[in-house]
């Protein structure tokens, strides 16, 4: 919900925000939110929560933040270089996890402590490695014909306890909002809706039905998978591998702009897993099912870093990095719905498996 809040509001104020100072904002709600969630005791819901916001926060905020970015540089590189460093953190980050807590055996607060460290280098990258290129055309929010509606003569506006200072102002924000969603309607239909139905359907897959699918461990390997929890985990990972190839496929000269049809084979996937949890088919082994969440991430993957490539492509200079901030909105709504379909649809599934006399997602360790 925080990372929501801020894509949400974030169109209508970040430009006033300078790039140094959000980095240091990044860095700050980063830090202590790892901070305030691997230092918090066990019984300590409501740090933990703050914690949590703290880091959803940073997330919103930095997605936006270096989708803007991308517009000061060639479009293929720093978007391909986004997408996959975006890809590349999350099969890192992953990966560490994985292999912290289902190998080493290390608690989940320790290996968050340790990855607290880890937003310090944001600054180091930002001031002395990327080269400053801000001098491209960027958006402003109000056009040369804004500003001459605005400068009227004070005789416009009649005597009253309100100053002409303070209905100027006024006046320039109403105008300001007017444009943004004027520039944000043309974005909807071929961008927001296919991006956010894709997270819809991935999130669905990742929150609410996943859990759920679920294998003996008599089955599987020891040294990885100690325990149902494991198998999770193990899946987070695989789907992130999936998501990194994807996003860095732009870098190699791959476009596919058929965004919709990229959607709609996510959502067959949905009812592919969803019939796997119910009736522990198609799959009779983990291992198949692991190539399909490969898939799933490939597909979710493909679709952000080629939505992000068509805007790109498609809005017109001086309206593109206004417009990446708008289009960035829709992943975490469609996350957000996701999140609350899933709250319903595990526990759902999880009874039904019970009620079959499969209680190992209700037993977890």
């Amino acid at each position: 919900m925080p990372s929501l809040a801020i894509k949400l509001l974030a169109p209508f104020f970040i430009h006033a925000v300078p790039y140094k100072t959000r980095i240091f904002i990044l860095v700050i709600l980063s830090l202590f939110g790892m901070l305030c969630v691997g230092l918090s005791p066990k019984t300590s819901l409501h740090m933990k929560l703050g914690g949590i916001m703290m880091a959803s926060l940073s997330s919103g905020l930095g997605e936006v933040s270096f989708l803007q970015l991308t517009h000061f540089y060639g479009e293929k590189q720093a978007i391909g270089g986004f997408s996959m460093g975006t890809g590349g953190a999350g099969i890192m980050g992953s990966f560490c996890f994985l292999a912290m807590t289902n190998i080493l055996r290390m608690s989940s607060q320790s290996a968050l402590l340790m990855f607290a460290a880890v937003p310090l280098g944001l600054p180091i990258m930002f001031f002395l490695v990327l080269p400053d290129n801000t001098t491209v055309a960027r958006y402003h929010p109000f056009p040369e014909e804004t500003n001459l509606a605005i400068d009227m003569d004070a005789d416009f506006y009649p005597d009253s306890w309100v100053s002409h200072d303070i209905r100027r102002k006024w006046d320039m924000l109403i105008l300001h909002v007017e444009e943004s969603f004027r520039l944000l309607r043309p974005l909807i239909k071929p961008y927001m809706i296919p991006l956010c139905s894709v997270y819809i359907a991935e999130y669905v897959i990742n929150q609410g039905i996943s859990p759920t699918l679920l294998f003996s461990l008599n089955d599987l390997p020891r040294w990885l998978f100690r325990s149902y929890r494991d198998i999770y985990v193990a899946y987070g990972f695989v789907y992130q591998f999936g998501v990194f190839l994807s996003r860095s496929s732009v870098t190699f000269g791959f476009h596919f702009p058929k965004l919709y049809l990229l959607s709609l084979l996510q959502f067959f996937n949905v009812i592919i897993v969803l019939h796997q949890s119910l009736y522990d088919l198609p799959f009779t082994n983990i291992y198949p099912l692991m190539i399909l969440i490969l898939y799933e991430g490939l597909l979710g993957g493909l679709l952000y870093v080629n939505t992000f490539m068509s805007v790109s492509q498609n809005v017109r200079p001086e309206d593109r990095e206004f417009s990446m901030a708008c289009v960035g909105i829709s992943d975490s709504f469609g996350i957000m719905i996701a999140g609350v379909l899933s709250i319903w649809l595990e526990m759902s599934l999880c009874t039904d498996q019970v009620r079959r006399g499969r209680d190992w997602c209700d037993v977890g360790a």
